[in-house]
């Protein structure tokens, strides 16, 4: 393998990484330091993590070694969900400044193919590398004007997540380890934006065979301790994942 491998200038890899922590679903950005000709003081913008695709490498490698060197993650979930191929994608005049400090042909028209991650936030340890100055979690209720076109991927990531959380339980990959039922269902209705009936979800949840109860218990609170949960991989990994099923119209089903 060559040390210095050569890079394709048109295709890129886009990484949407989401994260849960304190009832809140985040979004990680990397930051960036944009020249500004007319002040000579740098611009600070920021962007979702992505290079370019190496001439050695597929594209699900070029999206892992992402993750990998602008912000330290790895083993994460992460799957290819959409392509964005815009002539004018990279034309905005603060990218192009970009562009121009970092590639040797800024001019060249760039396919994203776009792939989303899931990380339980709170266990992230970023150390962001490259052309990244920082890594920060933000609340996808907070996240400002992106580079390029990296609010449409945004926009479409949360889409796809939206959808996908409601029939397959890729949600678990938020949690930690072991979660309560209470921390379950403050995800599920962060990311679906809706009320789910408690009883409802806690009975179908403790039917449907995707939980292991564990013997703990939460510990220092004032109210009676909840018991921790895990979520039962095997069960995911070797059926066809049909089990899991929450409607759009609101209500909570399970079905086998």
């Amino acid at each position: 393998m060559s040390l210095n491998p050569s890079i394709n200038p048109h295709v890129s890899t886009d990484c949407v990484i989401f994260g849960f922590s304190q009832e809140t679903l985040r979004l990680l950005l990397i930051r960036r330091s944009i020249p500004n000709r007319l002040t000579d003081v740098n611009d600070i913008h920021y962007a979702l993590p992505g290079d370019l695709v190496r001439d050695d490498e597929d594209l699900d490698k070029a999206a892992n070694r992402v993750l990998s060197e602008l912000t330290g993650l790895k083993g994460i979930y992460l799957e290819q969900f959409h392509s964005f191929g815009d002539p004018l994608r990279v034309t905005k005049p603060k990218d192009r400044a970009w562009l121009e400090s970092v590639r040797q042909d800024p001019d060249a028209r760039v396919i994203t193919v776009a792939y989303m991650a899931l990380i339980d936030a709170n266990k992230a340890v970023l150390q962001p590398g490259s052309f990244s100055k920082e890594a920060v979690w933000l609340p996808i209720s907070e996240v400002p004007e992106l580079a390029f076109d990296h609010n449409e991927i945004f926009e479409n990531a949360l889409k796809a997540l939206k959808e996908k959380v409601q029939i397959q339980p890729i949600g678990f990959e938020l949690l930690p380890e072991k979660f309560t039922m209470s921390q379950l269902q403050s995800l599920y209705e962060t990311i679906l934006e809706r009320d789910l009936d408690k009883r409802n979800f806690r009975r179908k949840m403790l039917n449907s065979g995707v939980l292991i109860p564990l013997s703990e218990k939460q510990l220092g609170v004032s109210n009676k301790p909840a018991r921790f949960y895990s979520f039962n991989r095997d069960l995911f990994e070797n059926s066809d994942s049909r089990y899991l099923n929450l409607r759009m119209d609101g209500s909570f089903s399970l079905f086998g």
